[in-house]
């Protein structure tokens, strides 16, 4: 089925979200609202999709995929109005698809569903309805003699329905299919006489009626068609749905998810076959993982790369790469720019930033890793520091191969151990240590004898 052009308005200020951010901007699932449907009618193979947006037009066209028009509407001033803003937009499309970009559940399935119905029933707009049992604020469908739809009646506001419309059970959910000219032709008629004065987009089907167009109804059971965010709390149980959606399609995808309830992925992540997601873990953003790993539990990766057979374990991941077969956690911190290569382990309470970890290496415990090369094979001791920055400016430590560092051994950045090198315990280290060499850099040992027994004596005479 070819699916006509898709036009999602999206001008709306959402004030009942009381926030300083857009409502189209708002996250759902590591995805801003807006994209939801943009992304539904690109998945659909949509000819050409045209977002109507408001002041904030500059902004949405930054998280807006190439290709996406946009079309201003401001102010605001009702769904016809937008769908008349965005007239130059749709350029010479014979047919339009309008959905609410508060409404982003609505996936390609259903807008396949939805342009079939429309292309098959010859009509020259096709509205998606719903029955509810409490239909709210819903606008209602009121049906034509003939079983066609007459109009739709909003009912936000008083005075906008009289009380036989209010007991009406079918609804509009806000999602319609039209053929382009007799849209504007009729649009052009609408009025604004109405409790808000604005331009409603359902109006236009009497006259449609009136001008001998057929107006088909496209009846759904499907619950979540109609769920819309208008409120904070609207968003947190739209979220509850999508996160339910992204579970499963991962789970039928050959991922084990080990609790459900307690497990959080964006839509974006990517997760192959036969890893185990353990619980309390959230994987945020742009995260891919490989084949055979374990994540978690109580594990943050965000925009993060895993490859086959890694083992995350407790630990906060941060924009950063963790090869085939390494190992993090527990409670260790990954920080952006950092590379662990094949076999590499960050152990517990371990910190890296922006350094490479090379195949082999370890980083048992207790250690901060910043601005560092290490080499494959090397072992880093308990409480291994590398002091980066000097107050100014960050530098560079180079760990070669197969290195060996005492415990709490601090390398003072510029510095550079060379491969098969060790350092003793308790070492600053603030030069180079050439290959294969000892570094030991600090006060030698002094036993004072008798001391506790001296100490103990003036003790007791400052009792006396």
């Amino acid at each position: 089925m070819k699916i006509p052009s898709v036009l999602i308005m999206a001008a709306g200020r959402g004030t009942r979200m009381r926030s300083r951010l857009p409502k189209v901007f708002h996250p759902l699932c590591g995805r801003p609202l807006i994209l939801w449907p943009v992304e539904a009618a690109r998945e659909a193979g949509a000819e050409r999709v045209v977002v109507v947006v408001g002041r904030e037009g500059e902004d949405v066209h930054r998280v807006l995929p190439p290709g996406v028009e946009i079309a201003l509407q401001d102010p605001p001033a009702g769904t016809g109005d937008a769908v008349l803003c965005a007239r130059e937009a749709l350029g010479d499309a014979g047919d339009v698809i309008v959905l609410s970009g508060d409404h982003p559940l609505l996936d390609a399935g259903f807008l396949t569903a939805l342009a079939e119905r429309h292309a098959g029933s010859g009509a020259a707009a096709t509205v998606t309805t719903r029955e509810l049992e409490d239909p709210g604020q819903y606008g209602r469908v009121v049906r034509a003699p003939d079983g066609g739809i007459d109009r739709i009646v909003e009912t936000k506001h008083p005075g906008d329905a009289t009380a036989e419309e209010l007991a009406i059970r079918e609804i509009n959910a806000g999602t319609y299919a039209f053929a382009v000219e007799p849209l504007y032709e009729a649009l052009a008629e609408v009025g604004t006489d109405n409790a808000q004065g604005e331009v409603y987009l359902g109006d236009v089907l009497p006259l449609l009626r009136r001008r001998g167009h057929k107006v088909a109804a496209f009846l759904t059971d499907d619950e979540l068609i109609s769920m819309g965010i208008n409120t904070r709390a609207d968003l947190a149980a739209v979220q509850e749905v999508a996160r339910r959606r992204i579970l499963e399609r991962h789970m039928l995808a050959g991922v084990t998810v080990t609790d459900p309830a307690s497990t959080f992925i964006d839509v974006d992540v990517r997760i192959g076959e036969d890893t185990t997601i353990e619980p309390y873990c959230f994987l945020k953003g742009q995260v891919e993982i490989g084949s055979g790993c374990t994540v978690g539990p109580m594990t943050t990766l965000v925009d993060c790369v895993l490859g086959e057979g890694v083992s995350v374990l407790h630990s906060h991941l941060d924009a950063c790469e963790v090869l085939d077969g390494c190992t993090v956690g527990p409670f260790a911190r990954i920080r952006p720019g950092t590379r662990l290569h094949d076999g590499a382990k960050a152990g517990a309470f371990v910190e890296i930033k922006n350094s490479e970890v090379g195949a082999g290496a370890k980083v048992p415990h207790l250690s901060y890793i910043g601005d560092a090369e290490i080499g494959a094979g090397a072992n880093i001791g308990a409480g291994t520091i590398t002091a980066n920055y000097d107050g100014r400016r960050k530098h560079r430590t180079v760990i070669g191969a197969n290195v060996h560092t005492g415990v709490h051994t601090s390398l003072v950045a510029p510095v550079a151990v060379g491969d098969d090198a060790y350092t003793g315990a308790g070492s600053v280290v603030t030069e180079d240590v050439p290959d294969g060499a000892l570094a030991i850099g600090r006060a030698r040992q002094t036993n004072i004898e008798g001391y506790s027994e001296r100490e103990t004596a003036a003790e007791e005479e400052g009792k006396r």
